[in-house]
């Protein structure tokens, strides 16, 4: 397929984060961009500010006439689109060019040299910090990315044509389009099971795309059971940050690798699974060839990605902490970093369940890392793609939290919660629409202040 011969690229599931990126680079490249998407949300306002039409119906009918040209229009697809849908059938019963998201990425990303970032976590941070240090050291870079990046406000970096960045996304074995020349890896927890059926599935899935590169080629958090360069935080691996300290707020630490020391560098993202997001940035780009220099000086001004420990509000009196956490590790990691940075302040913390079959099968994980707070509140399960599963919801999760002050709320006694509470740190955590919320929680706890 020739992205040349192309002029109309139509997005059904636009708002999606991933779908979105691609979406501001068709568009840079001068492509007409429309799409639908089934729910408003603040990022389908930007890429209408932008200038890309969304219409939010199913409806062949609300389609731009452009767009209804087989010879020159690709039609990108989300994985997370119902069979049924009718738009989608009406470009596949008339003779579209229908892609998924993975696909187009493997296409774009076949003729550059190509960074791809693997995990069941870490991924859009890893991304977006390798992505800042290629972008800031100078490379013509374009890195697609899960995530708004602070600095940027864009899920895309650079539009450069010869480097890319891209998140190999594990879900639907969609990383097995991708042709990368340096991989990296940043977990392998158990998720997606109603995909993968079972933890092996997944791990022979990460292993094929391991092999994509040889290992030489390949970066790796130390434990996981691949050939590759071995990343840790303060244990024996080919990179390994050590010496690590807090000072005014940012982690300082030493990189030591096989050959050498590089002191002093500073990163201003809390929790240890941040670090080692960074020690894996630092490692690529290092392969790569970018001096010790450019990386710390990048590392040092990256901002962080939005919804990923994004502090809303950091006041002496009271902070706010908003992220995308939607896996027990992922939430463990959330409270390392709270805990580190707060250790003597009373912790509120609202989690949104995403998706009814991740919550059954880690509800005991779920209650594991949610008793960890010293308040939980529980939002419904956010359903996204999925029917509800018989038994499966919040409040079978509430029972297993072991926490004595814990309670299932609503959004509008989420707010009131919040506002009522003595608590100093205040979280939400969740992949569904809690993060449409975090400016009507924002307005509530300034009012505290």
């Amino acid at each position: 397929m020739n992205l040349n011969q192309i002029h109309n690229v139509y997005f059904i599931g636009i708002g999606g984060i991933g779908m979105s990126a691609l979406a501001r680079y068709f568009q840079f490249l001068g492509k007409n961009v429309a799409g639908y998407d089934k729910t408003e949300t603040q990022l389908t306002h930007e890429l209408q500010d932008n200038g890309i039409k969304i219409h939010f119906e199913d409806s062949i009918a609300l389609i731009d006439q452009r767009f209804k040209n087989t010879e020159n229009t690709l039609v990108v697809i989300t994985p997370a689109v119902p069979k049924n849908h009718t738009e989608w059938n009406f470009f596949l019963d008339n003779g579209f060019t229908v892609k998924k998201r993975a696909e187009v990425l493997g296409i774009i990303t076949k003729d550059t040299f190509c960074f791809a970032v693997a995990g069941t976590h870490g991924k859009t941070t890893t991304s977006s910090i390798l992505g800042h240090i290629l972008y800031e050291s100078g490379v013509d870079v374009t890195a697609f990315l899960g995530g708004i990046v602070e600095g940027y406000d864009s899920n895309l970096i650079g539009t450069g044509k010869t480097v890319t960045v891209v998140e190999a996304d594990e879900f639907d074995r969609s990383f097995l389009h991708l042709h990368p020349n340096l991989s990296c890896i940043t977990s392998m927890d158990a998720d997606h099971l109603d995909i993968y059926g079972d933890v092996a599935a997944i791990e022979a899935s990460f292993k094929e795309f391991a092999q994509k590169v040889p290992s030489e080629n390949l970066f790796i958090i130390k434990g996981l059971p691949l050939e590759g360069n071995t990343i840790a935080v303060n244990v024996g691996a080919d990179y390994v940050a050590q010496n690590i300290r807090i000072e005014n707020g940012f982690y300082v630490f030493d990189v030591k690798t096989a050959t050498e020391l590089i002191e002093n560098i500073k990163f201003g993202l809390p929790g240890h699974h941040n670090l080692t997001n960074a020690l894996l940035a630092f490692a690529m780009a290092k392969s790569y060839g970018i001096s010790n220099d450019k990386i710390s000086n990048a590392l040092a001004t990256f901002q962080g990605v939005r919804r990923r420990f994004s502090f809303q509000i950091r006041n002496e009196k009271l902070v706010y902490i908003d992220d995308y956490a939607h896996h027990p590790t992922e939430i463990n990691a959330v409270h390392q970093a709270v805990r580190e940075l707060y250790p003597n302040k009373k912790i509120i913390a609202c989690f949104q369940p995403h998706l009814f079959s991740r919550t059954k099968d880690f509800v005991d994980g779920f209650a594991e890392s949610l008793s960890q707070f010293d308040e939980i509140l529980l939002l419904e399960i956010y359903p996204a793609r999925e029917l509800p599963i018989e038994g499966v919801n919040s409040s079978w999760l509430l029972d297993k939290i072991t926490s004595k002050k814990k309670q299932l709320v609503t959004k509008e006694k989420l707010l009131t919660s919040f506002e009522n509470s003595d608590a100093e740190v205040y979280v939400t955590i969740g992949a569904g629409d809690i993060g449409e919320m975090v400016k009507d929680i924002k307005k509530v706890l300034n009012e505290k202040i």
